[in-house]
């Protein structure tokens, strides 16, 4: 591009339809379209916003198990249970994807896509029904996991103050993703009121 061509003026040419007069009228007219998806917009809004809390939950449930795997110290004779069963592995998942289909339908709603939703919403609420088991089970089995070799050591117990803190953030995690999966597997209402086909 040379620099005569970059300083020319441009000119607008209209279709013999379209006249200045038109387009220089005072009065605008604004339509309003209904949404085209089958369902309400409260209820997308919330589909969104839960897939993305199930997806963020799984990710955190992965980090969590990472942490676990560093766990395996020289006084220190097995891994926490919580590990050695893998629910931090195999839940994230689980929750990861039944977030990512809750989020594709709310982009694009099929009849196929919402029984792909709800069964993987089910398979959620079954994996964190299980996970608050297992980590019922062991925040009593891994009590003293740390401080179960050592009596005397003061930063022990600080240890053993985060591992425990972090089988609870598990179990809140857990206790929220299986109220958010049972809202769309369970509570099938909200999916019926519309046809999805």
């Amino acid at each position: 591009m040379n620099s005569n061509s970059a300083h020319s003026p441009v000119f607008l040419v209209f279709p013999p339809e379209i006249t200045v007069s038109k387009l220089q009228s005072p009065e605008f007219i604004a339509t309003t379209y209904e949404s085209s998806g089958p369902f309400p917009k409260s209820l997308t809004t919330k589909m969104k916003t839960l897939g993305a809390i199930q997806i963020l939950f799984g990710l955190l449930n992965f980090s969590f198990g990472v942490v676990f795997l560093f766990t395996l110290e020289n006084p220190y004779p097995r891994f926490p249970f919580i590990f050695i069963s893998g629910y931090p592995f195999w839940s994230s998942v689980l929750f990861i994807n039944s977030g990512a289909f809750l989020v594709a339908l709310e982009r694009k709603p099929t009849g196929s896509l919402v029984k792909t939703t709800q069964a993987m919403n089910s398979l959620s609420a079954l994996a964190a029904t299980a996970g608050i088991i297992l980590i019922a089970l062991g925040l009593v089995l891994d009590q003293n996991y740390f401080c179960g070799h050592e009596d005397t050591n003061g930063r022990c117990w600080a240890i053993n103050t985060l591992f425990i803190g972090i089988l609870i953030m598990l179990m809140a995690f857990s206790v929220i993703e299986l109220f958010i999966s049972l809202s769309f597997s369970i509570l099938k209402r909200c999916f019926y009121c519309c046809s999805c086909d």
